[in-house]
């Protein structure tokens, strides 16, 4: 007797799970499905389960296809189930080639070809509760979303736009999607909601023809370079009841929500000044570094650090100046140091593309302050530091991936829930960052003139 095992959440259960279990029987005589539970899903970074165990265990039973149902619970676990009841092939969905070559050891891996268009009908994806999303753009930034999607239950990306048909092509092909369209208009029809992952300064217009159509939109930043543009966007949305969201990886990330809460408890008295770092060294021919495009250290990095800064002292700020390094060839900034000042505290900003700096954030207050070390923007660990350094506490947090599956969750729940906005990242919040970087940029090219 063959006997084959696989593994999943199977959480909404749908015709992907149905396939890759029938497939998976099909290969051997004896079918064992290890559904993972809640907390194990949660250690590997698995977000937005919608049912419990028990109800995705009976989701597997009565598909027929299972021959006997275990329960996952551990990381390791897979080598002493395969041992233990002498599996000869361990399958699982194309979608994680490479990701278990380590149990050839034990048995034979077999990585089945993804099942095309599970969401292929308005009528399925109700049923399934499952969100089908489209992926505007297939540049760096794209590539790295889809792998992160794959860790967030109730949604499934479907297919990309782009200009470039060969390398929207290529892009589904690497991805596994079911489809390309290099007609934007087509692309929306395809799908309930967008990521928009295309260079800044188109943004705005994707955004709106998608809001007009009514389809939820996950905007990277900055949405728009300025403020105006950014409000007409978010109340667009709200017209349409549509979701939209900006695309800010650390706003939605454990350890930098549970950050702010403490540093707006008191814990370190009032707080009176924010230094925050955020700098990376790119070079060549890229997007960054092309004024055309809307590259430059504000515009690709400032998001991040002004996040922080209006999330813990507000919009009202009294003035703000800033002074750039600025390359001369392209006419954008490698480097800037912003200075925000508010009735009460000060606040420091430094971004660069062509200058590295310690990529850390503290935040000061009358009682002590609190120190997150680089890359602070994917918060996992901080401190809180006293006078009094018995009174010191240390506090760690999960950041998965890339980070991105946090954002993507947050756009997911909000949709399911029937909301338009969370608190983690307002409407409030984006127009104040739009604010910000338009009046920087405006002062840049006076400056230049």
């Amino acid at each position: 007797m063959r006997k084959v095992i696989t593994y999943g959440t199977f959480d909404l259960f749908h015709e992907g799970h149905i396939n890759l279990l029938k497939r998976a029987r099909e290969y051997g005589d004896y079918l064992i499905v290890g559904v993972t539970t809640e907390s194990y899903d949660d250690s590997r970074g698995k977000l937005n389960v919608q049912e419990n165990l028990m109800k995705r265990i009976e989701n597997v039973r009565k598909s027929g296809f299972a021959d006997e149902i275990i329960i996952e619970e551990y990381e390791g676990q897979k080598i002493e189930d395969i041992q233990n009841r002498q599996v000869d092939a361990f399958v699982i969905g194309s979608d994680w080639t490479g990701k278990f070559d380590y149990l050839n050891e034990y048995c034979e891996v077999v990585y089945l070809e993804r099942t095309k268009g599970i969401s292929s009908t308005d009528l399925r994806a109700r049923q399934n509760g499952i969100i089908r999303l489209g992926v505007a753009g297939y540049g760096r930034i794209a590539n790295r979303f889809i792998p992160e999607s794959k860790y967030v239950s109730g949604i499934n990306v479907e297919g990309v736009f782009g200009r470039d048909e060969s390398a929207a092509d290529s892009f589904i092909k690497t991805h596994e999607l079911n489809f390309a369209e290099t007609n934007y208009a087509a692309f929306l029809n395809r799908v309930d909601a967008v990521y928009i992952a295309t260079p800044h300064l188109t943004h705005v217009d994707y955004a709106r023809k998608a809001l007009e159509e009514k389809k939820h939109v996950l905007c990277e930043k900055p949405i728009a370079l300025t403020a105006k543009e950014t409000k007409d966007l978010y109340n667009l949305a709200k017209k349409q009841g549509c979701v939209f969201l900006e695309a800010i990886k650390t706003a939605y990330a454990p350890g930098f929500l549970r950050m702010i809460s403490i540093a707006k408890s008191g814990v370190i008295g009032q707080v009176r000044n924010i230094d925050a770092t955020f700098t990376k060294l790119v070079g060549g021919d890229v997007r960054e570094l092309k004024k055309e495009t809307g590259g430059g250290s504000i515009t690709e990095l400032a998001s991040y650090p002004l996040l922080a800064i209006i999330k813990l002292l507000g919009e009202d700020y009294i003035s703000i100046n800033h002074f750039s390094v600025m390359d001369e060839n392209h006419g954008v900034d490698v480097f800037t140091k912003i200075s925000m000042e508010y009735k009460n505290a000060i606040a420091t900003a430094k971004v660069g593309l062509g200058v590295k700096s310690e990529g850390d954030l503290i935040v000061s207050g009358t009682k002590g302050y609190l120190y997150v070390p680089a890359p602070w923007w994917k918060t996992d660990y901080f401190e809180t530091r006293f006078e009094d350094p018995s009174q010191n506490n240390k506090y760690y947090f999960r950041f998965d991936g890339e980070g991105l599956r946090y954002e993507l969750a947050e756009f997911v729940r909000i949709i399911q829930n029937g909301k338009t906005e969370t608190y983690k990242l307002r409407m409030g919040d984006s127009v104040a960052i739009s604010s910000v970087i338009e009046k920087l940029l405006a002062e840049q090219e006076r400056k230049q003139a």
